[in-house]
C-alpha cells in the first residue's frame, strides 16, 4: 500500500470523527450580520484555532473591527506554500417556520437514490466546505506526521455580511499571508459526479443614474407632447444600451481589450454535460438574449454584460394620476472580463448617456461597487496538478468552469498580493444555501476530504 493511499485509507476509517467534529461547528449560531451572535462567531473562531493548534499549526484568533479572523501557518517545507481560506459565518436562519429541522442541531438525513443528507446551517455554506481542507490535513498527520507542503489557512468571519474587515486586515497583516497560490472551497461542483476548478469569475459595476426634465410633474393633458417627459427619455436611453439586432452592448468602447476564448477551452465546454435549453426552461424562457453566436456558456461565463436591475418614474400607486413625470431613475449593473476596467467601463456608460440626452434634460450619477474580472491561467502547474488529482479521485475528467458572478474577496488578495486563487469545492445546487432546510452531502464532505488529500500530495510533485 502506497502513503497515499494509506492516508484515504485514514480518512475513509475516520468519517464518523469528521462527521463528530463537523456537527461540532455547526452548532455554534455564527450568524455574522446579526449582533446577538457576535459573541458565538467568536467561539467559531476560537474552535477553529483550537483544532488547528492541536493538528501542530501556528494558530490565533485575530481581532478587527468587526468579527475575528484566524490565521494558522504550519511549518515550513520545500515545495509550493498555499494559503487555504474559508469563512465560518453563516446566514441567518429566518423564516423558522420553513426548516423541518433545528437550524444549529446537524443532523443525518438518508435519502430514497442512497445519498445522506447533512443537515443544518453552515452544513455547506461554508462549515463543511473548510473542514474538507482541515480534515485532509489532519489524515496527513496521522499518517506521516506532518502535510507534504506549507500550508497556511485563513478563516474570516464576516463573509456573509460583504467582508469590511478582510481590506483593512489584508492592508495591515498581508505580507504574513502571501502564499503561492490561495485556495477556496466554497463554490459547487459541476455536477453531482464530475468535479469542477472554477478558472474564471466576472467582475462587475454597478451605477444608478437619475434623468430630470423641467422643474415639476406636469399635468398631461395641459403640457402633453410640449413638455419632456422623464419616464420617455430613460426608457429611450435604456433601449439603446443593447444593440436589437444581436444582443450585444451598444456602448462605444465597451469591447475594447476583451478576447474571444481560447479554442481549447471552448472545446472543453462543449464536453461539459451542459443543456442549454434546459437551463433557460427551468426559469420559463426558451430564447438566449445575449450576443448572437455565443453559447450560453460563453454568454454567461466569458462575456461582458449590461443589465437593467431597476426603473421607476413618475405616479405608481392604487388609481390613476395623469402626469408627466420629471424625474426617472434607473440602477443597471455591468458584468466584467479580463481585459476590462470598472473604472473606464462607469466612464464609457456616463459618456454614452450624456450623448443620448435630449435638450432640457439632465443627469446624475451615483457609483455603487465595482471589481475586476479575474481568470487563472489554464497552463499554470497547479492548477494542473488538482485538475488531475480531482480527476482521479472522481473518476470524471474536471471540468474547468466559469461564473456568472463576481467574487469581490479574490480581488483584493489579488491587487494588494499578487495571489491566484483556485477555487475547488464540493457543493451541489440544491444545497439551499442561504435558504431554509441547507444541507450538505456525506458524499460531498467524504470525496471532499479525499480530494484535498491527493490535491496536497499531488502539490508536493509541482513546482509552482
Amino acid at each position: 500500500m502506497t502513503q497515499l493511499d494509506r492516508i484515504l485509507a485514514h480518512v475513509d476509517a475516520d468519517i464518523p470523527a469528521s462527521l463528530d467534529r463537523l456537527f461540532e461547528l455547526i452548532r455554534i449560531p455564527s450568524v455574522s450580520t446579526e449582533a446577538q451572535y457576535a459573541s458565538d462567531c467568536r467561539r467559531a473562531a476560537e474552535w477553529l484555532r483550537d483544532q488547528l493548534s492541536a493538528l501542530d499549526f501556528d494558530a490565533s484568533v485575530r481581532d478587527t473591527a468587526g468579527h475575528p479572523m484566524v490565521v494558522a501557518h504550519g511549518p515550513a517545507t520545500e515545495g509550493p506554500h498555499v494559503l487555504f481560506y474559508g469563512h465560518y459565518d453563516v446566514q441567518p436562519v429566518d423564516p423558522l417556520n420553513l426548516w423541518n429541522t433545528a437550524p444549529f442541531e446537524p443532523s443525518l438525513s438518508p435519502q430514497p437514490d442512497g445519498e445522506t443528507h447533512i443537515l443544518g446551517r453552515g452544513a455547506s455554506d461554508d462549515k463543511g466546505q473548510l473542514l474538507t481542507f482541515i480534515e485532509a490535513c489532519r489524515a496527513w498527520k496521522a499518517e506521516t506526521g506532518s502535510l507534504p507542503i506549507q500550508v497556511s489557512m485563513l478563516f474570516e468571519g464576516e463573509e456573509e455580511a460583504g467582508s469590511p474587515s478582510l481590506g483593512p486586515f489584508l492592508e495591515q497583516h498581508g505580507e504574513d499571508l502571501r502564499a503561492d497560490v490561495m485556495l477556496v472551497c466554497d463554490t459547487d461542483m459541476w455536477d453531482r459526479d464530475t468535479p469542477a476548478i472554477t478558472t474564471m469569475w466576472r467582475g462587475f459595476v454597478s451605477e444608478e443614474f437619475t434623468i430630470n426634465c423641467g422643474d415639476r410633474d406636469l399635468h398631461s393633458g395641459m403640457f402633453g407632447s410640449a413638455a419632456r417627459n422623464a419616464a420617455q427619455v430613460i426608457g429611450s436611453v435604456i433601449g439603446k444600451l443593447r444593440n436589437d439586432e444581436d444582443g450585444s452592448v451598444a456602448i462605444p468602447g465597451f469591447y475594447d481589450g476583451v478576447a474571444n476564448l481560447p479554442s481549447e477551452v471552448v472545446e472543453q465546454w462543449n464536453r461539459l454535460p451542459f443543456d442549454a435549453e434546459k437551463f433557460l426552461s427551468d426559469v420559463g424562457l426558451k430564447t438566449p438574449a445575449g450576443e448572437s453566436g455565443r453559447s450560453v456558456l460563453e454568454q454567461v461565463w466569458a462575456r461582458p454584460t449590461c443589465e437593467i436591475n431597476g426603473v421607476w418614474s413618475g405616479y405608481t400607486g392604487d388609481g390613476f394620476k395623469t402626469v408627466i413625470p420629471a424625474q426617472a431613475s434607473a440602477k443597471l449593473s455591468f458584468r466584467l472580463v479580463a481585459g476590462q476596467y470598472p473604472h473606464r467601463i462607469r466612464q464609457l456608460f456616463r459618456d454614452y448617456v450624456k450623448s443620448l440626452l435630449p435638450p432640457d434634460c439632465t443627469v446624475a450619477f451615483k457609483a455603487y461597487a465595482a471589481a475586476p474580472a479575474q481568470a487563472m491561467p489554464l497552463d499554470g502547474a497547479l492548477l494542473n496538478a488538482a485538475r488531475a488529482a480531482l480527476t482521479d479521485e472522481w473518476g470524471r475528467e474536471t471540468a474547468l468552469a466559469g461564473t456568472g458572478g463576481s467574487i469581490p474577496i479574490l480581488g483584493e488578495f489579488k491587487q494588494r498580493l499578487g495571489m491566484d486563487a483556485l477555487l475547488i469545492g464540493f457543493g451541489r445546487f440544491d444545497n439551499r444555501i442561504h435558504s431554509p432546510n441547507e444541507k450538505y452531502d456525506l458524499s460531498s464532505f467524504h470525496k471532499g476530504i479525499r480530494s484535498w488529500v491527493r490535491i496536497l500530495a499531488a502539490f508536493a510533485e509541482t513546482k509552482p
